[in-house]
């Protein structure tokens, strides 16, 4: 069905064919919907007048009405510049156009007063304001005028002659027609309760507020309804999955019982052992499990994972993990298979260099049933992977993969979906979690194993390389090994590869006495092996190396972590980085070599790394510093496809909209209430795959 807000733009008053085809495809506004849903991103405060003397260079813009005592033309060719001179009462400053000259001179009269708007700059004890907007006072502006608009625009916008102003008229249009059009999309009982302005009001003064009151009142009604629809739209599918998804009944726990008295190579941590009563309590439930499991780095999920493999074994069920790197799947398997052979139950690697025997003997052992669990990477989804009787996929690393993928492996046993567990060592900020995966029930370890010692954490300059080469010659001489990680510093995968290789020789030359490991992803499997077993057997002291390492390497001598260009990673990547180190009983030491020039966000990361070892804490100022979309990658872009909400600064209205969907949802599942009418009408209006259910189109 369509309405008023599925119109073509072409048909709003001053947009026409050429300008809704750049709208299209500059900015992805098609509908009436689309525009009157493109919110502005800041406002210009026309509502206030300062004088000359109250101005500093830290403001941003500013409205001032003055008398313009005098101007002139100063400069010749392209220095040519027209010089306003204004003043009020409580001081003066300059008036300057580059551009527009001659029009701007014409328009100017020496003597008249005008209200003068842009962005003050200091010179000397000057203040001068470049291109501003200048017009006649007036009995209609004398007051103060309104907060207008900025919109987001692309530069090919600007160069067609789009610019806020005309998105700003554009919209006026539109609004003026969709005023009484408007409907309401959240109950009454939910807007009262949160205190919400209605829909109309919201969209009205979200372009055209009336005062800031209305403005910040707009914002909260708008962001409550997006986080809500999200909510509502996640806790839908987690009640549908329950269901109508069934899953196999693992309660044979006599598996686990035996590792757990025999075979446990170190207790477990509660936190360890709150999650695996979490997922047994799934297992054993009759609906299919659907689980993240969030720990930091080293707080013990692979033997979690294997507890769990042991339930499904026990019953007769077999077991896939997979993990997205063959360094990593081959460090599962390794770490794993000495627990499975003590329980004589039959485990295989699988991944794109196995050989062709080996992956002939494993295919037919998963379809005969005999092989009970099968690590590796992507070679997982391959077709000719059948399982007899898959009960429990687990996914390392989750968000290395895109939802095709892993579904694929859910599909691996047709007649019963298997339970589902993903991890991750990424630490991943609450309103994130809720937002990404709030239709999945969430575990996590919060605690490290015992005997651990934090990681020591520190930031030093280039200047400081001599300082830091004779402390890396004592740790050596110690006994200890260290990480050199030098960044992906360009697209050009032969420019990496010189600055690893130049990397390389320098460490060569300052350490002449030690053998040297090099690792990177161009590598081919079998000589990073070979690069690995060399540092892992203590041959070689140093390995120099790309992010290649950042998940998967497990060398518990390896007590310091020198992190080149610190400043090119991001935090969470940062703080993987430094998971490679600290897995032994010795104090270990992360060393973050940067430039002495760095931008403020830099900064921000590298205290926040010296400061904390948390990996939650860590993830919540990397959500503040980078956004949602890229913390988490673009294949999660369609779940985070927010408009005006900012899961870096609106946690709490989350929580809050989170609350109230869970409550909608406990007291009417079918919506079939009168008063949740507008709900039901909302989610129906929308397409059944959209991500957002409070598009207004």
């Amino acid at each position: 069905m369509t309405g008023f807000f599925d119109t073509s733009i072409e048909y709003l008053k001053g947009v026409g064919p050429q300008r809704a085809a750049l709208l299209n495809k500059e900015l992805q506004i098609f509908t009436y919907g689309d525009l009157i849903q493109h919110y502005p991103f800041r406002y210009e405060d026309r509502t206030k007048f300062y004088t000359i003397k109250e101005l500093n260079e830290d403001m941003p813009f500013v409205q001032i009405k003055g008398v313009l005592k005098g101007k002139e033309l100063v400069g010749t060719g392209f220095k040519k510049r027209l010089v306003g001179y204004f003043a009020d009462d409580s001081g003066e400053m300059e008036l300057v156009w580059f551009q527009g000259i001659n029009w701007i001179n014409d328009k100017l009269k020496p003597g008249a007063a005008y209200v003068a708007f842009g962005k003050p700059a200091r010179f000397g004890n000057f203040f001068s304001i470049a291109h501003p907007e200048v017009e006649p006072l007036t009995v209609s502006n004398e007051n103060g005028g309104f907060l207008h608009p900025v919109y987001p625009l692309s530069e090919k916008l600007r160069t067609r002659k789009i610019d806020s102003k005309t998105l700003s008229r554009i919209m006026q249009q539109l609004a003026t027609l969709a005023e009484n059009r408007i409907r309401e999309t959240l109950p009454l009982s939910i807007q009262k309760a949160n205190h919400l302005i209605p829909k109309k009001d919201a969209l009205l003064n979200i372009h055209f507020p009336k005062s800031h009151e209305l403005l910040a009142q707009a914002r909260q009604r708008l962001k409550f309804e997006e986080l809500f629809y999200v909510q509502l739209r996640l806790l839908k599918m987690k009640l549908i999955r329950q269901e109508k998804m069934k899953g196999q009944v693992f309660q044979d726990a006599t598996l686990l019982t035996k590792f757990y008295h025999e075979h446990l190579p170190f207790p477990l941590t509660n936190a360890q052992k709150k999650v695996i009563k979490e997922i047994y309590a799934d297992l054993k439930s009759g609906q299919q499990m659907n689980r993240l499991l969030q720990g930091d780095v080293g707080s013990g999920k692979t033997i979690v994972g294997f507890i769990c493999m042991l339930v499904a074994v026990s019953s007769g069920a077999q077991c896939a993990l997979m993990a997205p790197t063959e360094i990593l799947a081959q460090q599962h398997y390794k770490g794993l298979q000495r627990y499975a052979d003590k329980m004589s139950i039959p485990i295989a690697l699988l991944t794109g260099s196995t050989k062709k025997a080996e992956r002939k003997k494993i295919h037919e052992a998963l379809q005969n049933g005999d092989l009970k669990i099968l690590i590796g990477t992507h070679a997982l989804l391959e077709e000719e992977v059948q399982f007899r009787n898959l009960g429990l996929s687990i996914v390392d690393e989750q968000h290395r993969f895109g939802v095709a993928q892993r579904s694929k492996l859910w599909q691996k046993n047709e007649s019963v979906y298997p339970h589902v567990l993903v991890m991750t060592a990424t630490p991943i900020p609450r309103t994130l979690a809720m937002t990404l995966y709030g239709d999945l029930d969430i575990s996590v370890i919060d605690e490290l194993p015992a005997g651990r010692k934090p990681i020591k954490t520190i930031h030093k300059f280039d200047a400081h390389r001599l300082q830091v080469n004779q402390f890396l010659r004592d740790q050596v001489e110690a006994g200890r090994q260290v990480y050199i990680v030098y960044p992906l510093i360009d697209e050009s995968e032969k420019l990496d590869l010189k600055h690893l290789m130049d990397g390389y020789e320098s460490v060569s030359r300052a350490f002449p006495d030690y053998a040297v490991s090099i690792l990177h992803g161009k590598m081919k499997p079998e000589a990073k092996d070979y690069e690995m077993k060399r540092f892992a057997s203590g041959e070689t002291k140093m390995m120099v190396a790309t992010t290649v390492i950042e998940v998967g390497v497990d060398v518990p001598n390896a007590s310091v972590m020198v992190i080149e260009n610190a400043e090119r990673f991001g935090l969470s990547q940062l703080h993987q980085l430094r998971g490679r180190v600290g897995r032994g009983a010795e104090q270990s030491y992360c060393i973050l070599m940067t430039d002495v020039k760095l931008s403020a966000d830099s900064k921000v990361r590298l205290q926040t790394m010296v400061k904390t070892n948390n990996g939650f804490d860590i993830a919540e100022t990397d959500l503040k510093l980078r956004g949602p979309g890229d913390l988490m990658g673009t294949q999660q872009s369609g779940v985070l496809d927010l408009l005006i909400a900012d899961l870096g600064k609106d946690g709490p209205l989350l929580q809050t909209a989170r609350e109230e969907a869970i409550k909608l949802l406990k007291d009417d599942p079918e919506l079939e209430k009168p008063e949740h009418s507008v709900v039901k009408t909302q989610i129906e209006s929308r397409r059944p795959s959209a991500m957002n259910w409070s598009r207004i189109s």
